[in-house]
């Protein structure tokens, strides 16, 4: 309804209608997206960071996924050296196959540790070796494929650590070396899932025995 010069018509008196300037309806209720309208440009800024916040956690997952596969081929790799003595860390001489003990080297050289008798005296048995050599094999089959990672990081985790006793006091640091580093590195690949990516992590996951025993993924 028209509003007169004097505020009337008909001698009664209307109401007064809400004048609406179009030019700054346009520029507050521009679709939203564009430029003219505050929440479109704020609403692209977030869709950008998502975007690249999208794309740091895939080249994260990827990230995660080569340290892990790393991490198991160093783990075959010491497997299949100590089995047959390929001459890098074992000679050949001393393979497991042709009758070497895995463990004895290492831990009889931790005879003058503070835990020295200890894991000296476990040098040689049979038991201790093919426990080793499971392990070793265990590990670096779940990082490789993805598969029992948490199984993987306990008993990866556990392994190191006990390595790492053994060699206490540590020679060139107060408490810190590349075993405890190790296990934090595997609890961190199990807890965040890092066989997902580049690995059976998922479809492992998903079966029913993984289900129903969590543990096992």
């Amino acid at each position: 309804m028209a509003i007169t010069a004097s505020g009337h018509r008909n001698g009664r008196a209307d109401a007064a209608e809400p004048v609406t300037d179009t030019g700054s309806a346009k520029a507050v209720s521009g679709p939203a997206g564009t430029g003219d309208h505050p929440a479109g440009a704020v609403g692209g800024r977030i869709g950008a960071r998502s975007g690249s916040a999208g794309a740091g956690s895939r080249a994260a997952g990827y990230a995660w996924a080569v340290t892990r596969i790393g991490l198991g081929w160093i783990f075959l790799w010491a497997f299949a050296d100590k089995v047959f003595g390929w001459g890098l860390a074992t000679p050949a001489g001393r393979a497991w196959i042709h009758g070497g003990s895995p463990t004895t080297g290492f831990l009889k050289g931790t005879g003058d540790n503070a835990l020295g008798g200890l894991f000296g005296a476990l040098a040689g048995q049979g038991w201790v070796d093919w426990l080793f050599m499971l392990g070793l094999l265990g590990v670096g089959a779940a990082l490789t494929l993805g598969a029992g990672m948490r199984i993987a990081a306990v008993g990866g985790g556990a392994l190191m650590v006990l390595m790492w006793a053994a060699e206490l006091p540590l020679a060139n640091n107060p408490f810190m070396d590349e075993h405890l580093v190790y296990a934090l590195v595997l609890a961190g690949l199990a807890l965040g899932g890092a066989g997902d990516v580049l690995g059976a992590g998922g479809r492992w996951g998903r079966t029913r025995l993984v289900r129903r025993y969590p543990i096992l993924k």
